[in-house]
């Protein structure tokens, strides 16, 4: 029989990839989180995942459309709320100002917090004015 954990990981596994064969590297880890996030240069969108509806459904999709912009983040990082539950609270302390909330993005500069969409602006919308919420983060945050 199946640990509870191991059909997690089996369920939840290609949300994960959805992300990362997209360009997106996990953090696993509070010290992940904090060797990558401070450091970062330049724009850096972190998506905050779950395995609700609206992650698989909306979030997800429209942030790998957000993608096809002229202008990207520098790097793209992801954490899995409810999963690696360290390492979301440590992401999360770098999103200063915002309440926790996944699905979500954060857009970073330079390591400091510049805007968060959060998951009552995903859930509530369409694909495409989810990832034109990202896409004019992107231009605005941009250099």
């Amino acid at each position: 029989m199946m640990s509870y954990e191991a059909y997690m990981n089996q369920v939840i596994q290609p949300m994960r990839d959805e992300l990362t064969r997209n360009g997106f590297t996990e953090l696993r880890t509070a010290e992940e989180v904090e060797q990558t996030l401070p450091n970062a240069k330049g724009l850096t969108l972190v998506v905050v995942n779950s395995v609700c509806g609206c992650a698989a459904g909306l979030a997800r999709p429209a942030v790998v459309h957000s993608l096809k912009h002229p202008k990207k983040p520098d790097n793209l990082y992801t954490v899995f709320a409810g999963q690696d539950k360290e390492a979301t609270a440590k992401a999360r302390e770098y999103f200063e100002g915002y309440a926790p909330s996944s699905p979500s993005f954060a857009i970073m500069k330079d390591g400091k917090i510049m805007t968060m969409i959060e998951r009552h602006q995903i859930e509530n919308n369409d694909l495409q004015t989810i990832a034109n919420l990202l896409t004019n983060a992107y231009e605005t945050y941009s250099n």
